[in-house]
């Protein structure tokens, strides 16, 4: 549910000079995270030798697209900005190749997850049987993964419970456990504590995956309890997967 703490302001003057943030799109040229995710075949990451960050442009962010699309993160237009959906698929992939993302690193792939590209490891699996349809969020990486025919379609960094935050007090938790889809309401759903964009619900009208604007979707836990994905993700996530149905494993 939707914070009023704003991430990083220095973002958004990069995002204009960039002309990066393009709401809406889907994957690479229009493309579906399936299609746009099934360059496995492309050819192997070469690292540009210089640090990739916010607000760049160019060849080298081109392929740094081209290459998380790959790998099922989604990186939003394959144009060569490097915008804020840019940045939170970097995220997800820093989170699952346990790399740490910090106030100094937040904005940038850093050298060590341009080498972890050219040989990435897999996202844990925390539910191995839990169906070849699912949706597993991992709070202690910050990441959802959104598998289908037991294979890894989508990988998405999220901000789930903080726990505590600023001024409302402490208790905020995402609850851990095993649960399903059960519904999905279109656009801004007002609910007691915010806003929510696209939810997909798992505890009643309570507790669902929905969508924020980006400056509400940080690189650490920052939510009410629900579990946060980028407002471009959010566009179209539920249209993959089976709603009502669709199991949930949500784990520490």
């Amino acid at each position: 549910m939707r914070h009023t703490a704003v991430r990083w302001l220095f973002a958004l003057g990069a995002l204009v000079a960039a002309g990066a943030l393009v709401f809406g799109q889907v994957g690479a040229a229009g493309a579906s995270p399936s299609r746009a995710g099934s360059r496995a075949s492309s050819p192997a990451y070469v690292p540009p030798g210089r640090i990739l960050a916010l607000g760049m442009h160019g060849p080298a962010v081109r392929r740094l697209q081209v290459r998380l699309a790959a790998l099922k993160y989604y990186p939003g237009r394959v144009d060569g900005k490097f915008g804020l959906d840019t940045l939170e698929a970097v995220w997800a992939f820093k989170e699952t190749q346990g790399l740490i993302i910090n106030s100094a690193n937040q904005d940038q792939v850093s050298r060590a997850a341009e080498r972890a590209l050219v040989h990435p490891r897999a996202p844990k699996v925390l539910a191995r049987h839990g169906g070849a349809t699912r949706i597993e969020v991992n709070m202690g990486d910050e990441v959802l993964v959104l598998y289908k025919n037991h294979k890894v379609d989508l990988i998405s960094h999220v901000s789930t419970g903080a726990g505590c935050l600023p001024g409302q007090g402490c208790g905020w938790n995402t609850p851990t456990g095993n649960y399903h889809a059960l519904s999905y309401l279109p656009g801004w759903v007002t609910v007691p504590l915010g806003e929510m964009y696209n939810p997909v619900f798992f505890i009643g009208r309570l507790y669902a995956i929905h969508g924020e604007w980006d400056s509400s979707v940080p690189w650490y836990p920052d939510s009410h309890g629900c579990v946060r994905i980028p407002y471009d993700t959010a566009t179209f996530f539920h249209k993959l997967f089976p709603v009502p149905g669709t199991p949930i494993y949500i784990r520490n």
